[in-house]
């Protein structure tokens, strides 16, 4: 009996080595995308703000406690949406490290998919928080960065207009 399911496209680029030194752009989606992490307040005559849910208070804490646990990793920019977070990794590692494995972008994304909701489940608040996958774009140059810069402050500006928008 056949598969008659569609074939997933694997999402990383073919070849290229995730633990090595660079910017990296970030999406993670609630699972369902279930708006559950925040809110956009104060659009109108207010500029737009994002207020956390206790989902997204926990979603915070653990995404800054990411560079505790990967010394090599920085959090640039990102936004915390109602069903999804942008964000800028960075990674910048000395080439005399040890000889230990380095850790991939995966690696890191997921330990912290991993504990955020877990944290989220031990205070009763979730089951399964996130998506299975992510997505990534590795940032190529200065105006690259800039642009998802730019695209991430934004972000909430433009929630309504925004393709994983969705009614809060």
């Amino acid at each position: 009996m056949e598969d008659k399911l569609p074939k997933r496209k694997h999402p990383r680029l073919k070849g290229f080595d995730y633990s090595s030194n660079g910017a990296y752009f970030i999406t993670i989606c609630t699972e369902n995308r279930r708006c559950v992490l925040s809110r956009i307040v104060g659009r109108g005559l207010a500029p737009a703000e994002v207020e956390y849910t206790e989902y997204g208070k926990i979603v915070d804490q653990q995404l800054l406690l990411l560079e505790e646990r990967y010394e090599d990793a920085k959090i640039g920019p990102y936004v915390i949406m109602p069903n999804h977070i942008h964000l800028i990794l960075n990674l910048s590692r000395s080439e005399t490290a040890g000889a230990s494995p380095r850790p991939t972008v995966m690696d890191i994304v997921c330990t912290f998919k991993s504990i955020a909701t877990r944290e989220c489940r031990h205070r009763g608040l979730a089951t399964r928080l996130f998506q299975r996958s992510f997505h990534d774009h590795i940032i190529r140059d200065r105006n690259d960065y800039e642009e998802i810069y730019r695209y991430i402050y934004e972000n909430p500006l433009a929630w309504e207009k925004d393709e994983l928008y969705s009614e809060e």
